[in-house]
């Protein structure tokens, strides 16, 4: 379907779609920089049920991305913005394992088709501006037809791409995590032209980001819970300690975060969930250097001054349920938890994962980082010339349950939702 050109409002916040959503990260991101994402869509019940716990005004498809039409989201769409127009923004990232610089890089991956959905959707929709993310694997020689073949199509669907197509590190966007990802950015022909961020400068390390977390070893309920409940006095002393990235992601001194404020309980911090080693693993633990890998497990020990390793996902349970590698607190004799690894990957305090550490690591490790999410989403106002404007809503958080579901439960919740 080919959308009219609609003048543009300069006082608006642009609508988005996100495919490939996973647990919401790139959303996030997107939302921070001005955009109102009205409709996600993602295959994985325990992801879907996650996005939809953090995200109450979004949408949220739960399916699989070959069956649905640019007209099933059009519709999904009016119901969501009944002033509908046309689409701003369609971004997301098909999943990558086929093109991985890690594994086996088979280029007959039936996973990798998935781009091309992606640019079914974007021929099918014509929004104004497109983001397409993954590994830097997609620019390695073995996959170059592909890419080439994506251009292509993309650009008989009336865009053109901005060139060269850049590999961006998280590092250089605010985040404490060195993290390469590809990200192919297009522009319906006569659009203003949409280019990539600008580096920042002086990014954050793991001690701005975890230094003012407690010990989740001083607890000992959190064996079965991944929830720490701070007395006022505990929450005062976290506040003294915090660095402003620490603020940054608890809600305070984040000027440039246009995203709807969540009602949450600062006294409560999720993803808490203890990992119990054996005293010989522990004692391992504490003899690795900060930087190094423990010779055994080969896991990394973070440096509190250094900046986090890649934060990997895992497989999904069809391909062997394996827990990606966890790198070693920089302190404490055990790895990181999910709180942890989300401070890491620039996710806010109020954001909601799977209680189950296999599923919260899996769901981080799976994400664009929020503020790199940002950083791309603030390029696309600028090319839309637009001024979003931050809202005044309070968004309740759904229902903790969502978190807490079994794959068949999460699978039930959404089996009745019609297009």
């Amino acid at each position: 379907m080919n959308a009219p050109t609609v003048p543009l409002s300069p006082f608006r916040r642009p609508i988005a779609v996100d495919l490939f959503a996973g647990v919401g990260g790139f959303s996030l991101g997107m939302e921070q920089a001005g955009f109102d994402v009205v409709v996600a869509v993602e295959k994985d019940p325990i992801h879907a049920a996650a996005y939809t716990y953090n995200f109450p005004q979004t949408r949220v498809l739960c399916a699989d991305i070959t069956t649905i039409s640019g007209a099933d989201i059009v519709h999904l769409v009016q119901q969501q913005v009944p002033q509908f127009q046309q689409i701003d923004l369609i971004f997301g990232g098909p999943p990558c394992q086929g093109f991985s610089i890690i594994g086996p890089r088979n280029p007959k991956d039936k996973r990798n088709q998935l781009i091309f959905e992606f640019c079914r959707l974007v021929r099918e929709l014509q929004p104004r501006y497109f983001v397409l993310e993954n590994v830097p694997g997609l620019k390695q020689p073995k996959n170059q037809s592909l890419l080439r073949r994506l251009k292509r199509e993309l650009r008989g669907a009336g865009y053109q791409i901005t060139e060269r197509v850049r590999i961006l590190n998280a590092v250089d966007f605010g985040v404490p995590q060195t993290r390469k990802r590809l990200f192919l950015l297009g522009r319906r022909e006569g659009a203003v032209k949409f280019c990539y961020p600008p580096p920042q400068k002086n990014p954050p390390t793991v001690r701005d980001a975890l230094q003012d977390l407690p010990n989740l070893d001083d607890f000992p309920h959190l064996n079965q819970s991944d929830e720490l409940w701070l007395s006022q006095e505990e929450l005062r002393a976290l506040d003294e300690t915090i660095s402003p990235y620490g603020e940054r992601l608890r809600g305070k001194g984040d000027g440039g975060n246009l995203a709807y404020p969540r009602r949450w309980n600062p006294h409560c911090l999720t993803g808490f969930r203890r990992t119990q080693h054996e005293a010989s693993t522990i004692e391992r633990f504490r003899q690795t250097p900060a930087g190094q890998r423990e010779e055994i497990s080969r896991l990394r020990k973070l440096g509190w001054d250094e900046y986090c390793c890649t934060l990997r996902a895992g497989t999904p349970s069809e391909r062997g349920r394996h827990t990606s590698a966890r790198p070693l607190h920089p302190e404490y004799e055990r790895v990181i938890s999910v709180r942890e690894a989300a401070r890491l990957h620039s996710f806010p305090d109020w954001f909601g994962f799977h209680v189950t550490k296999w599923h919260g690591f899996r769901q981080v490790g799976n994400s664009v980082p929020p503020l790199l999410g940002r950083a791309i989403g603030q390029q696309a106002i600028a090319a839309l010339q637009v001024t979003p404007f931050s809202p005044s809503i309070v968004l309740e958080l759904g229902d903790r349950a969502l978190l807490q579901f079994t794959p068949s439960q999460a699978e039930q919740y959404f089996i009745h939702q019609h297009i």
